[in-house]
């Protein structure tokens, strides 16, 4: 190989090394920004607390009526729960929701 040529090539390599670097650089700079505003956020409650000193449930809904259902029909009722307490929830056993006929 000439002189020269191993001159190009030697600026050639010496220009990818500093893209590499830079692109190396840059993608580190954008991961710490996108951790910092990932993580950074306070955890806000959601809701308002209305209990201190414990967790507390509340639903949106206690009570839905869905009038004459025909037998065999699938009906979806949504429910959203909340805890309104200052402390974490923590389930011991599986929820359930009861269902009566006729309330």
């Amino acid at each position: 190989m000439s002189q020269s040529k191993y001159k190009k090539h030697t600026k050639r390599k010496k220009r990818q090394s500093r893209g590499l670097l830079f692109a190396l650089i840059g993608g580190g700079l954008s991961l710490i920004l996108i951790a910092v505003f990932a993580f950074g956020q306070s955890a806000k409650p959601k809701t308002t607390i209305e209990v201190t000193g414990a967790p507390a449930l509340k639903v949106d809904k206690e009570q839905v009526d869905l009038g004459q259902i025909k037998l065999g029909r699938t009906v979806e009722v949504s429910f959203r729960v909340t805890n309104v307490g200052d402390k974490t929830l923590r389930f011991t056993k599986t929820p359930y929701v009861e269902v009566k006929e006729g309330c």
